[in-house]
């Protein structure tokens, strides 16, 4: 237990860093670098000087890592949904769904076989790294991400990369589950692949998307009918989405669903019902406001975990898979996904770039690690907080000024003014 000297001091870093984050994002935009090195710095510096601080161990504070990062990630996917100005159909998410498919499947293969060839590491932990690494975050890409709703040009790049965070959060945890299978078949003979792909692939998927549709609906029903109509709601309480967000996330996962799938759906349901709606900026507020709070504790952990040992395992080989993954790996298989589309070169090449890297990552590890043994644990914790480290690093100094360019040569007329829905059934 914290001592009370530690506890306040504990408290007041938070409300430092929670206070910092309401100058920050202008900040970021002025110096065009983003706030997640600044507050990832912070933390590092802190833990080398601050000895009494509560030392930042993921792999032995594992419960407490799954649950903020779960946390995070589900009030970043619903503030994700919301923002997205452009009104869901398969042709307007074209782009999104090439990147969720091909991308993600291609990146998984290519990097458990580079984790198995290259650094020895045995079927069912290849395949842990390759899975935890796979999803692009919508956590930390903020930068590359479109803006709040009602306030968005039609900017196909950032867009993509918005919806593709969204989506493949949750089409990522079938291979995190994959993995998991192939351990527990191997250490105990249990679990079965086609328990696998009858329940983890398919079940969990389906059920999670449909819960996510029906609910998102349901909601947008009370909301922008209902509620409005009786005049029994007032249209500031952005907090309804930090509700909607937990009800859905838990009710999805009560019946062993995936939960980030359909928080996401939810959010999109819920925004595509009324797009033009003012209540929307009130909810996206709300939880964007939730979510930098959280960032800043997750950010300044991380950086003391930087410095109090969870890169120990690091080795030469593990650096170079690294660099290879994030500067190589994902910028080719994005950009093959994104191969016959309408979009300029220039374009095609900056969404595959900038696949970042982030606290979703975590996420997937710390779970996976709760529900079975691996080989190879320490090693991979090294190596995802390393590639992590290097997306943010890479990633963190040059979004600011990528985006800036591509937006001016290539945004459009704003997109909530193409194709959109009534709220119609």
């Amino acid at each position: 237990m914290l001592c009370m000297d530690t506890y306040l001091i504990v408290l007041m870093i938070i409300g430092v860093a929670s206070l910092g984050m309401a100058w920050m994002p202008r900040i970021s935009k002025k110096i065009k670098i983003s706030y997640s090195l600044i507050y990832v710095l912070f933390g590092a510096i802190l833990y080398i000087f601050g000895d009494s601080l509560p030392l930042p161990d993921p792999i032995r504070k594992q419960a407490y890592t799954v649950h903020l990062t779960e946390l995070v990630v589900i009030i970043s996917l619903m503030g994700s949904g919301l923002k997205i100005d452009r009104p869901f159909s398969v042709k307007n998410w074209s782009l999104p769904f090439r990147l969720i498919s091909f991308t993600m499947l291609l990146s998984i293969g290519t990097m458990a076989f580079l984790a198995w060839y290259y650094l020895g590491f045995d079927p069912a932990s290849s395949l842990l790294l390759a899975a935890v690494l796979a999803p692009t975050d919508p956590v930390l890409a903020a930068d590359v991400q479109v803006g709040p709703p009602h306030e968005n040009t039609r900017d196909d790049v950032r867009f993509a990369l918005t919806a593709e965070a969204g989506l493949n959060d949750g089409l990522a945890f079938p291979f995190t589950w994959l993995a998991i299978t192939v351990a527990q078949i191997s250490l105990t003979n249990e679990g079965s692949l086609t328990e696998w792909v009858l329940f983890d692939l398919t079940y969990r998927i389906v059920v999670g998307a449909l819960v996510g549709f029906l609910l998102g609906r349901g909601l947008a029903y009370v909301l922008f009918r209902k509620s409005e109509q009786k005049n029994i709601l007032e249209m500031n309480n952005g907090f309804v989405a930090l509700a909607a967000t937990l009800v859905i996330y838990a009710f999805t996962e009560m019946i062993h669903a995936y939960g980030f799938l359909a928080v996401f759906v939810g959010a999109v349901t819920l925004r595509n019902f009324e797009m033009k709606h003012e209540f929307h900026k009130q909810l996206h507020s709300f939880t964007d406001q939730i979510e930098r709070i959280l960032v800043a504790i997750v950010l300044i952990l991380f950086g003391g975990s930087l410095v109090s040992g969870v890169l120990g395992a690091l080795s030469g080989q593990m650096v170079v898979l690294g660099f290879v993954f994030v500067l190589l790996v994902r910028p080719l298989t994005g950009y093959l996904a994104l191969l016959g589309t309408d979009l300029h070169r220039l374009q095609r090449w900056t969404i595959s770039f900038f696949g970042i890297k982030g606290i979703g990552s975590f996420f997937y590890l710390s779970f996976a690690l709760s529900k079975t043994d691996f080989a190879y644990t320490k090693e991979i914790w090294a190596l995802t907080a390393f590639t992590v480290l290097i997306s943010l690093l890479v990633h963190g100094s040059t979004a600011a000024l990528s985006m800036d360019k591509i937006g001016k040569k290539f945004s459009q007329a704003p997109a909530a003014e193409v194709d959109l829905p009534t709220g119609e059934p």
